[in-house]
Order: C-alpha cells, then sequence, then structure tokens
C-alpha cells in the first residue's frame, strides 16, 4: 500500500466545495440564529439539500455534516449540542426526539484495510422512538419505532420497536408500554405502529 493511497480523499471536488459552504453558513447563520428560529434553520438546511418535515426543532449548536443526507420527519426535535455525523444517510422519523450532546455516527473505517477504507454506513430512527443524552448510535443501525436509547447508552446492533435499552454495549432493560388512552405521536391512527407496541408488549 503507498502512502498516497491511503491518504487520497473519498470525496469530489464538488462534494468539497459544497462542504466548505456548508461550513461557513453552519457556523454562521445557522449557529448565530436565535434559539425560537426553528422555521429558518428548517429552510437553511432545506438549501442544502435536507428533507425537513413539517413542525420540527433543531437547535442552533447541532452539528450536521452533510445535510443533503440527512431527512427528518414531522414534530421531531433534535437537542442542544447533538452530532450527526452522517457520511451515510441518516434517516429520522415522524415524532422523534434527540436529546442534547446526542451522537449519530453514520461512518466508520474498515479496519481490516490497511488503507482505512472509508465506510458511509446508514442510521435509521423510526417514528416515536427517542435517544436520551450522551448516548451514541453507531453505523448500520436501525432504532425501531417507539424504542428508547437510554443516557449514556452505546448501540451497535438495532433496537427493537417499543423497547427500552441502556447501557455500553446497549441491552435489554424492558417493553415500553403506553398509557392506552394516551395518544403518543401517530400510535392510535397508525396501525403498524400498533402492531409493534403489542408485540413488544407480549
Amino acid at each position: 500500500m503507498s502512502s498516497s493511497a491511503r491518504h487520497r480523499s473519498p470525496y469530489s471536488a464538488g462534494e468539497k466545495l459544497l462542504r466548505i459552504i456548508w461550513s461557513v453558513c453552519s457556523q454562521s447563520l445557522f449557529r448565530w440564529s436565535p434559539r425560537p428560529c426553528w422555521n429558518f434553520r428548517n429552510w437553511l438546511l432545506r438549501v442544502f439539500g435536507a428533507r425537513i418535515g413539517s413542525k420540527v426543532h433543531i437547535h442552533n449548536t447541532v452539528r450536521i455534516s452533510f445535510p443533503w443526507k440527512l431527512t427528518v420527519g414531522d414534530h421531531t426535535a433534535i437537542g442542544e449540542d447533538a452530532l450527526i455525523y452522517n457520511l451515510g444517510p441518516v434517516t429520522i422519523g415522524r415524532y422523534v426526539t434527540i436529546s442534547q450532546r446526542s451522537h449519530l455516527c453514520a461512518g466508520t473505517h474498515d479496519y481490516s484495510s490497511r488503507e482505512m477504507t472509508l465506510i458511509r454506513a446508514k442510521i435509521q430512527i423510526e417514528d416515536d422512538a427517542w435517544v436520551c443524552a450522551d448516548a451514541f448510535v453507531g453505523p448500520h443501525v436501525t432504532i425501531c419505532p417507539g424504542a428508547i436509547v437510554a443516557a449514556r447508552g452505546v448501540v451497535m446492533h438495532d433496537v427493537p420497536a417499543w423497547t427500552i435499552v441502556r447501557g455500553n454495549p446497549a441491552v435489554f432493560v424492558k417493553p415500553r408500554c403506553m398509557l392506552d388512552q394516551v395518544e403518543f405521536g401517530q400510535i392510535a391512527a397508525d396501525p403498524d405502529l400498533r402492531e409493534h407496541r403489542d408485540i413488544a408488549r407480549e
């Protein structure tokens, strides 16, 4: 292996330029925008190719590496200092909460290669899930509907629907059971989500 192969950039010239422009805008317009300016930040992310739903709250201290690889569903919130390192696509569903200082890491390296080849993985956080404060979600992970990753949990494998996991590595704690009389997100209206909830209760 040559040193040039190890240090060869995986990004095209166009992508490098776009990253520079986004870096400037994210550290100025995005970060300096007042806290209540949710719509402005959503608009700015859309300008850079993000797919952002309605009534989304993304705090001004959130760090997003590639807006054009981000999808966020309606009524979702992303808290202070969360890091979305989306080398690969990150998809966040409806009514999701990503709490402060959470880290979604959609990229890694092939450690079996001396070149440490970059791997652009994907992460999917499905509807009604909650990634709690300081949690880490690794590449290739799906957090299924209604699941909770407890504070400072480290998730390297998929989390089943309507379950709660915690720890490093994250392990199952118990099902997440909702009060039947409370409509949380879209559970009452969505038969697929009701099915996920009922399976978790069994």
